[in-house]
């Protein structure tokens, strides 16, 4: 007899339906997968004779089973087809009746109890099965919560395959798992250091507010202790809130990561990643055999910050610069190529030389000027050009940092920044699909929105002169300008608007 039971696979961040098809068949006592399985989905065979047995129901000894996963040239990985494949080969031995498995998807890892595990990117395919055009969703219990974000599906929790059999015997599926969005944001969207909580640092903040209303990637250049962790881990406070499509975008890449805490169905506030400087390539952008997310596309739609960025291995910068252009980051492999989302703001911290305090008035350096000059080529050109704001971070007086926390908040500040994102989405509407912000305009957008008078074409000329800007420098400036303007709510960019833009490369002379 032959059965079918609809599944789905990751393919990266996305996820393909698979159609799970189990013959049963007299014969040698055998059970076979076939369709591109890899190790943990062979091993299946076991955890599913198992789990059958100890849910008091019947395996006879006296078939031979194949089972096929369609599509065949599509690599199925991970223990997610444990569920699937139990039911299919329950349907084939008549244990359970076919019919009611048309237009429900399963997704499930079996215990040798029968109790069910929860599994990676139960979200993914919860947005596929909606695609598909299907009404029901069955998985563990765990991942629940996190599925029924989707609205147009009816998501039904499992906790042993008993309770799935039951179900399709009586034909009487429960009522499905929901959830309330507004309820969800409401209580996943918090960030642990609020903007009043960083001392000092009034032209560093300001820089910060430039990079967050603009979307600019952002380098800052100060001795230890002087706060550019803590200004970075702010930095997420003052972004635009998350809206219900991004928020389903970075729980989507988390879910693929497994990264989504026991309960946890969405992720609502802006990601925050802080890799430490020994991470790989293929752990900063993605990769492995089995192609996985990297911290680029963990920090989608959030920041990625680099702490001393010098550090880094040569080979894991340089791999940044495609993410940093594209917004998303291309994998391709022998089998398949994969492409996996990346559109974050890079905030990079670095100290002026290895032991930190050139220039520090509290401290002594001892670098030669061989060992600084070694320490700062460590930094490309290229990788330069892409971090648009380039700003000191001085130490801080004693008074400042025994003074009271005082200044703006998180949200006075995430106002402003809101107020200039929606100026810049609604003079970039239609003028391509992803964009957004200033950061992300092409030289087609920067000539008609950012259009200098005579003065400002003068005081640009001679800065390009003096500092010798690259082409890609010369774009970041107007960007960056053109952001300052939105800040003030002003249509054209001005002179002040160029010159504070200017000021944040005055490091491109010494850093270069």
């Amino acid at each position: 007899m032959l059965a079918q039971v609809l599944s789905a696979a990751l393919s990266g961040v996305d996820a393909l339906l698979v159609r799970v098809e189990v013959d049963a068949a007299r014969g040698l006592p055998a059970f076979n997968i076939v369709g591109l399985p890899d190790a943990a989905v062979r091993e299946s065979r076991d955890r599913i004779k198992t789990a059958v047995l100890n849910s008091g129901l019947d395996f006879p000894a006296n078939r031979r089973l194949t089972a096929n996963l369609a599509p065949a040239d599509l690599r199925k990985e991970g223990p997610s087809f444990d569920l699937p494949l139990a039911l299919g080969v329950l349907a084939a031995l008549g244990e359970v009746p076919s019919e009611g498995l048309d237009h429900c998807v399963f997704i499930g890892e079996l215990s040798l109890d029968g109790s069910l595990r929860p599994v990676r990117g139960a979200l993914n395919v919860a947005l596929e099965a909606r695609r598909a055009g299907l009404r029901r969703l069955a998985l563990p219990k765990e991942n629940a919560a996190e599925a029924a974000v989707v609205e147009g599906l009816d998501i039904l929790p499992l906790e042993r395959l008993a309770q799935a059999v039951d179900w399709l015997r009586s034909g009487h599926f429960p009522a499905p798992h929901c959830a309330d969005l507004c309820v969800l944001f409401e209580r996943s969207r918090r960030y642990t250091v609020d903007w009043r909580d960083v001392k000092g640092q009034r032209q560093a903040k300001r820089a910060l507010e430039v990079a967050a209303a603009g979307g600019h990637n952002l380098l800052m250049v100060g001795p230890p202790g002087s706060g550019k962790t803590l200004l970075a881990r702010a930095l997420p406070s003052i972004l635009p809130d998350l809206s219900a499509a991004e928020a389903l975008e970075v729980t989507r890449v988390h879910s693929t990561a497994g990264l989504l805490a026991p309960g946890q169905s969405l992720v609502a506030s802006r990601p925050f990643r802080a890799p430490h400087h020994t991470v790989s390539a293929a752990g900063l952008v993605g990769g492995g055999s089995v192609p996985r997310p990297g911290e680029v596309s963990l920090a989608h739609l959030g920041v990625l910050f680099l702490d001393e960025l010098p550090e880094f291995g040569r080979q894991a910068l340089e791999v940044l610069r495609q993410p940093l252009e594209d917004g998303s980051v291309t994998l391709s492999r022998a089998r398949a190529s994969l492409t996996f989302p990346g559109r974050c703001m890079v905030a990079a911290a670095m100290n002026p030389c290895p032991c930190g305090y050139l220039g520090d008035p509290k401290g002594s350096c001892v670098c030669t000027p061989p060992q600084i000059a070694r320490y700062r080529s460590r930094l490309s050109g290229p990788l330069l050009d892409r971090l648009d704001l380039q700003v000191s971070v001085p130490a801080l007086a004693f008074s400042e940092l025994s003074a009271a926390p005082e200044g703006e908040d998180s949200q006075t500040v995430r106002s402003r920044v809101n107020a200039a994102r929606a100026l810049q989405g609604a003079r970039l509407k239609g003028a391509g699909p992803g964009l957004y912000c200033n950061a992300q305009m092409g030289p087609k957008e920067i000539r008609e929105h950012c259009a200098l008078d005579a003065d400002g074409a003068a005081l640009l000329e001679g800065v390009s002169r003096r500092m010798g800007l690259s082409a890609r420098s010369f774009d970041r400036i107007l960007k960056v300008a053109r952001t300052i303007a939105d800040l003030e709510g002003e249509g054209r960019v001005r002179t002040r608007h160029l010159a504070e833009a200017v000021q944040y490369r005055g490091l491109e002379r010494t850093m270069g």
